[in-house]
């Protein structure tokens, strides 16, 4: 059976994150929704039903018999038993919405079900991109079982100071820490294959460092905080999530924060997360097209992927930064940072899209990624679209 991840409820409430990727493929935790479904299931054939100019790139499912996911939500071990007990035609409802479903893809329709079974437990569901740093700790929890019940860590090099449980730290082979302290009394700590904490960084957990990923020279990093594969961060970062190929490397704050992919903040990037009225913080909302109240009086950046910051750079409180957008201007650029942006400010010329074509290819060539024609196709869509 094939395993199909559905966009229709969410896709545009994730956006900027999401002008890039369907909303399976949000990391958050150890693991992209996508990842954490084919290890619950046991199912690797992973296809989507997302925005048609991401199709090429995000595979449409095949004519078959289909187990039909919303991905963005953690199932407690009795829901997830219920999704792998479904039987063609069944599905699961949660808060009036299908969320999993046994069904054809042949001809796709929701009206091939004709059993509905009500889930009536409160879940983790993720709806927003505030959602991805706020829960991030609870899917940091979710993933540590998941990937390391049943195996053994490698051990942590006596150079280090370590506060806490044993067994809330799990280190892949080839990782590399030393000189380090690390406290696991707050929360897990997981460092992927080959990662590495160089000297003199302080560590709190929860912590998800993923395969080939950095801390660079003492930095200070604290709970809540996801830092995906082949990325770097440095300074001082709180709650923080990057997808990965991404780099905060210099020193500077970050805290309460998503971040994309292909992302570089300049050295002494500093982003508010707590406005100076202590008030609860607005955000821009591409659906409703407005700012909207989080409700949270702690939010930083939002950043869509392939966006820069030059060296010096201060972001308000409660920033988002579309896909591409390159804010080298002085003073605090506007809430809203519109993607392709040349400079950050309310009005500016858009980064030519050859341009960024060659910037995103050097920037990825260093990862040994290519920026494929389905890449591009993509990011000229959302040059021309959005």
């Amino acid at each position: 059976m094939q395993l199909v991840f559905s966009d229709a409820q969410y896709w545009e409430d994730f956006l900027p994150l999401t002008f890039t990727r369907p909303v399976a493929e949000i990391r958050m935790g150890i693991l992209t929704f996508a990842e954490r479904w084919q290890k619950l299931l046991g199912i690797n054939e992973v296809f989507y039903i997302t925005e048609n100019y991401l199709q090429d790139k995000f595979r449409k499912p095949e004519p078959k018999q289909s187990l039909f996911i919303v991905p963005n939500f953690f199932p407690s071990d009795e829901v997830l038993q219920q999704i792998k007990d479904l039987q063609p035609g069944e599905a699961l409802v949660y808060e009036n919405e299908v969320i999993a479903a046994n069904i054809n893809m042949e001809n796709f329709s929701l009206n091939q079900i004709n059993k509905m079974t009500d889930i009536t437990e409160k879940l983790c569901f993720v709806e927003k991109p505030t959602d991805i740093f706020s829960y991030n700790d609870k899917a940091i929890n979710f993933d540590f079982k998941l990937i390391t019940t049943g195996r053994d860590s490698q051990e942590l090099s006596p150079t280090n100071g370590f506060i806490g449980d044993p067994l809330n730290l799990f280190i892949e082979e080839g990782a590399s820490i030393e000189f380090c302290t690390l406290n696991c009394n707050s929360g897990k700590i997981y460092i992927g294959k080959n990662a590495e904490i160089m000297e003199g960084s302080n560590i709190r957990g929860s912590l998800a460092l993923c395969e080939d990923s950095k801390i660079n020279l003492g930095a200070k990093v604290y709970g809540g905080t996801t830092i995906g594969p082949h990325s770097k961060v440095g300074g001082e970062v709180n709650n923080l999530v990057v997808f990965g190929y991404s780099n905060k490397g210099h020193d500077g704050f970050v805290g309460n924060s998503v971040i994309g992919e292909w992302c570089n903040l300049g050295a002494d990037t500093n982003s508010s997360n707590l406005k100076n009225n202590y008030a609860s913080v607005k955000l821009w909302n591409y659906r409703k097209k407005s700012f909207l109240d989080t409700g949270l009086q702690f939010c930083g950046l939002i950043m869509g992927d392939h966006s820069k910051t030059a060296i010096n750079t201060q972001l308000n409180t409660g920033t988002v930064v579309g896909v591409a957008a390159n804010i080298f201007k002085a003073g605090f650029p506007p809430n809203l940072v519109e993607n392709f942006s040349w400079g950050g400010a309310k009005g500016d010329i858009k980064f030519r899209l050859d341009k960024s074509y060659e910037v995103a290819e050097k920037a990825m060539e260093r990862r040994k990624v290519p920026l494929t024609n389905e890449d591009k196709n993509i990011l000229k869509h959302i040059y021309n679209e959005f």
